[in-house]
This record gives structure tokens, sequence and C-alpha cells, in this order.
């Protein structure tokens, strides 16, 4: 059980984050997502004990370990870019945090051996321990990577856009594998990632971060069907954002809940038709305004063609009131 307290933390004049509240329930997988600046990853490594907070509160388990160091903490950590030490073998990468203990702690030579090699079956690398991280993939290094994190037995895995330096078949990939991975182990694992697919796909519940502050957590059924503010349904998938009224209203639908009917709807000229994925992407502009649109068009159905003019009807939409500003968030 990890619990943030009202943690805040300025860089010099640039607030980081505000007050921040969030628990962490044992065994889950939860992706903390937002854009750069979001403060997303300055909380993880508060979290992890690599920062450190101004104010607030970090507890596992109901014990503060906000003065504790990383390794005090027991956290596992997997970077971007692997970390791996270029001159050591896999599996003396896999095994360095088991050597580094003091020797009172430390297991035998032996064990450490036998433990590294597990370790490497475990993430499917068996058979390499005797290569060095250059003449390994990207994905093999990252597997690498998570395999030391998991050395130490870690109590909680901290992931810091652990497959952005990768290819998107190799992070769609490694995705799947780390999710049945977190499953089989019953890790407590928090990731990093302004990827909202690869959130969606892996955590049990997302936290949305944007300018230091928690817009929304939930499932990703819920962050994605029921989105809080007007930040989350904007970053998280794609919407269209019209005016509903006198200015002081936006309503936000998404492509896929937008229907094209006969009549009784509201006029488009279509622009552009292209094929994504399994659905046929409209462009169009609002008739009477300049008010671009994005329809998706079950591939089933025919599509209409640039120049033509269709009309329609929102299925599902949620609107969102200007704050007392008289700007939208």
């Amino acid at each position: 059980m990890i619990r943030v307290q009202n943690i805040t933390k300025r860089f010099g004049n640039f607030p980081a984050l505000h007050g921040i509240d969030l628990d962490i329930q044992p065994g889950e997988f939860i992706a903390l997502l937002g854009p750069s600046g979001s403060g997303k990853t300055t909380l993880l490594r508060i979290i992890a004990g690599l920062e450190f907070q101004d104010a607030g509160q970090v507890l596992f388990n109901g014990e503060d370990v906000s003065e504790r160091s990383v390794g005090e903490r027991g956290v596992g950590f997997v970077f971007q870019h692997y970390a791996l030490f270029r001159h050591m073998t896999v599996v003396e990468n896999v095994a360095f945090g088991l050597n580094v203990r003091k020797r009172k702690d430390r297991p035998t030579k032996a064990e450490i051996k036998t433990s590294a090699e597990e370790l490497l079956r475990l993430v499917q690398l068996e058979g390499l321990g005797k290569r060095f991280p250059g003449q390994l993939s990207g994905g093999q290094r990252q597997r690498v990577a998570l395999a030391r994190a998991l050395a130490i037995e870690p109590k909680l895995l901290l992931l810091d856009e652990p497959f952005g330096a990768l290819d998107a078949k190799v992070r769609k990939d490694l995705r799947r594998w780390l999710r049945d991975l977190h499953k089989r182990m019953g890790l407590t694992s928090v990731f990093v990632t302004h990827d909202q697919e690869e959130a969606l796909e892996l955590a049990d519940r997302v936290v949305v971060m944007d300018h230091g502050r928690i817009e929304q957590v939930g499932t990703p059924e819920q962050i994605y069907m029921e989105p809080a503010t007007p930040f989350v349904s904007y970053f998280v998938g794609e919407t269209n954002r019209l005016p509903a009224s006198n200015g002081t209203e936006t309503l936000h639908i998404r492509p896929h809940d937008i229907e094209i009917v006969e009549t009784d709807g509201k006029p488009v000229l279509v622009d552009n038709v292209f094929r994504k994925g399994g659905v046929w992407r409209i462009e169009g502009t609002l008739a009477g305004s300049d008010q671009i649109i994005e329809i998706d068009l079950p591939a089933d159905r025919a599509a209409p063609e640039p120049g033509q003019s269709v009309h329609i009807r929102p299925a599902r939409s949620k609107i969102f009131t200007t704050n007392a500003n008289g700007v939208q968030p």
C-alpha cells in the first residue's frame, strides 16, 4: 500500500507538484499519464526516493519513508534508456544489485548466479547471459533492465517511460509481456508515460496529470468514457470541441460517437476521407462556420465523397463549462 499525501515540489521558481494525494493498492498497476511538464516523472522519483518533496509524506504500508533513500525503500527502478553497464555482461548487470549489498545482507556467489539466471529465464533471455548490452536489441536490453530491477526483490516496481526509446512493434510486444509478468509476480507497479494507448492498455488505474496536478484517477474505461475535466477529454483519445451556448459551454464529442443521419442533423461539408484502422475517418467543416469536425464511420458502411454534404448527430457527448475567469480549462 503506497500513500502519497499532500506532496508539493518546486524547482527554483517552477512549481512541479501542487499538493498531490494518491493511494496505490497492493498489486495494482498504475499509470501516471500526462504531457511533458505535467509532473508525472517528478512524482515517480519522489515515490522512489530519487527526489525529495518540499512538503507532504510518502508512506509504504502506513510507514513514513519520506526521509529514506532509494536503497532504503526497497524499490526497483527501470529507466527509458536502460542505464545498463556496457562493460558488464548481461548476467553481471542483472546481479549488480545483489553484488553491491552490504556483506551481511549479500547472498553467496552461487546464490547470486542462480538468482540472475532464473531472472533471465523469467524475462525470456536464457542463454544470453554472457553477452554484453551492445550485442542485444533494444527490447532485449529493456528486459535486462527489468530483470536487474527485479533482482533485489523490490516492494515496488517503478518504470519511467520504459518503452519510449523502442519502435512501435517492439513497444506493443513488450507491453503485453510486461502486463503478463506483472500479473504472474503480483507486483505493485507504477509507470510513467505520455502515451495514452500504453496507459489504457496496461494500467488497472490511470492517473492523468497536468501542470503538477491530478486531473482524474480512474480505470481506463472511466478515463476514456467519463472524463472529469476538459483536459482529460482532450488529452485521452480524440475529441471534437464545439461551442454549446453563449460561449460559456463547450460540447466534447468523440469521433466514434457521431452518427451520420439522413435528416434532422447538423450539416457538414466533407473535406477529406481516409481509412484509419477499422473505420473511415471523415474530416469536414460544420456548415456556416470554420469549425473542423472529425467523424469515424464503421468500415462496412459506404463513406461519403469529399465535397459531399452530410448531416450529423451526436450519439454521446459531454458538456464542460468555462471557469470563473471565462477561460476553458
